[in-house]
């Protein structure tokens, strides 16, 4: 690398860095020496995603030097052709510019080995690899391993891990497994995988990825209720009416049919994400930032949660008819390539939940999700109750609604809030006036991706962003009764693509004289 290369890399990788080291500017959070193998390196996720993460922190700086990366697979692939690979996805997807250097660099710890998830020798000659790197790469004993695969095969990965040797660390070393979801398929089944997982590796050496979680607006969640006293003393059920959380797609099911069926929109989107968004939302103010402190808070909100019944009520479910989307005409989910038509798996999921404690006694959570929707967004809005008292007429308040604060999460993240305003005038006339937040306009700094942050998260074993498997069983305990409910009550109802779900979803909210907020 010439000096100029040389200072234009360290410029943009330590001043720049969105991923630094808080305390101090100059001090990113660079991984020590390790390693990843990553199981499933040749499904969507991995090419899309996380190679392309991969990258972007080693052209941050925050990999250690001679970073090894092992892809395992079935390809009869040599280690040419895996880089070819790995090149292609990385000028695909990386959001950093590419730089040869940091790629030849990242490149000469690259390997692949061939072989089944059943396959002895094939495990064992991945461990020789290992000890190979160890002592090429300087990795030091130190691997963290990704299932970038269906849970279906997490018994034979993790076993294999275990016979080969590899899942046990030498000494002053760590091994680590980092786990996509689903996480089971209700309660049941996510704690005989937490016991498989558990069998191999310690709880703290288990990171269970949950890529919402690494976004910055929602890690901006904590700050915007414990850093200012603004919002605190008004986070209640004395001011706040309700409570709703979106995860709107405008996109089918796509390529995905074969995978959707069977699980749906609730099983997909609602026990993972929004039900963790609503632990962020819920949970007590922590001691500090650990994951302990952290986990413990969003764990007693959790216990705390429940549906609320009769679920013929409080709950909706749709698959997605034809219609316009924008100004595409698509087909409905029945005519989807790999769909079954008799199918009645969801597309479109809404419930309401309860928290049984103080401070959220009485307020409904309302969450939904589902494809083909009006729009692509995620947010999270508290609806406040009317103030008691208003000395206005009744029709100079003719175009005022509820106050509302609005957390986006995506596509445009930051955060809107909603008041009453004096229209200009000699009269008194109320109306709703925005004050809108944006992360891109507040700050020049780029957000991390949240891949990104996660993969590194893992390698420095910082778990705060990680469900513990007491999070994951408890988000399946609240969710599975409407599940089963589903299961023995008929179909879903259909609702045209391009709008916001079926007509079953507005009554959950019309009966309490409440609509869904049109993002």
């Amino acid at each position: 690398m010439s000096n100029q290369e040389e200072a234009q890399f360290s410029t943009t990788t330590i001043w720049d860095n969105p991923l630094r080291n808080p305390s101090d500017k100059r001090l990113p959070r660079i991984a020590g020496p390790c390693g990843m193998v990553i199981f499933g390196v040749t499904g969507d996720l991995a090419r899309k995603k996380l190679l392309p993460a991969i990258y972007d922190l080693a052209n941050r700086g925050l990999l250690p030097a001679g970073f090894p990366l092992v892809g395992y697979g079935r390809r009869d692939w040599s280690k040419s052709d895996f880089e070819e690979y790995v090149l292609t996805a990385v000028k695909a997807g990386a959001r950093t510019e590419f730089r040869e250097n940091v790629w030849l660099r990242l490149a000469e710890g690259m390997h692949f080995v061939k072989g089944n998830f059943d396959d002895d020798a094939a495990f064992d000659s991945l461990a020789a690899t290992l000890t190979e790197l160890d002592e090429s790469q300087g990795a030091a004993g130190n691997w963290a391993f990704y299932l970038s695969v269906p849970p279906d095969f997490f018994s034979d990965v993790c076993h294999q891990l275990q016979r080969s040797g590899m899942a046990t660390a030498p000494e002053h070393a760590w091994r680590r497994v980092i786990v996509e979801k689903p996480f089971g398929h209700n309660q049941e089944t996510a704690h005989q995988l937490n016991n498989l997982i558990n069998s191999v590796f310690p709880e703290k050496s288990v990171f269970r990825i949950d890529h919402y979680l690494g976004k910055e607006t929602v890690q901006n969640i904590m700050a915007l209720r414990f850093a200012n006293q603004l919002f605190d003393p008004l986070w209640n059920s004395h001011y706040i009416d309700h409570v709703q959380i979106t995860m709107a797609e405008d996109i089918g099911l796509g390529g995905r049919a074969g995978y959707y069926d069977g699980i749906g929109a609730a099983r997909d989107v609602i026990q993972n994400h929004l039900i963790q968004l609503l632990a962020l939302i819920a949970m007590e103010e922590p001691i500090d930032f650990t994951p302990a402190e952290l986990q413990a808070e969003k764990i007693k909100v959790l216990r705390a949660t429940s549906p609320v019944k009769p679920f013929a009520k409080t709950t909706a479910r749709g698959q997605y008819a034809a219609g316009w989307q924008g100004s595409e005409y698509v087909k409905g989910l029945r005519e989807e390539e790999g769909f079954d038509p008799d199918s009645a798996t969801e597309t479109y999921a809404a419930c309401t939940l309860e928290i049984n404690s103080r401070r959220w006694a009485g307020v409904p959570f309302y969450l939904r999700t589902g494809k083909r929707l009006g729009r692509r967004v995620t947010e999270i809005a508290l609806v406040f109750k009317d103030a008691p008292h208003q000395p206005f007429s009744e029709g100079s308040r003719h175009a005022q609604g509820q106050n509302v604060v609005v957390i986006r999460v995506q596509p445009d993240e930051g955060m809107l809030m909603r008041f009453g305003s004096k229209v200009p005038g000699s009269g008194m006339e109320v109306r709703d006036v925005n004050m809108d937040f944006s992360y891109t306009e507040a700050f020049t700094e780029e957000s991390p991706e949240a891949y990104e942050r996660l993969i590194l998260d893992a390698l420095l074993d910082e778990a705060s962003l990680f469900p513990t498997n007491e999070e994951v069983e408890l988000s399946w305990k609240i969710l599975d009764p409407v599940l089963e409910y589903w299961a023995n009550h008929g179909r879903p109802d259909e609702y045209p693509a391009g709008t916001w779900g079926p007509e079953s979803a507005d009554r959950m909210l019309a009966r309490f004289g409440r609509t869904w907020r049109r993002p």
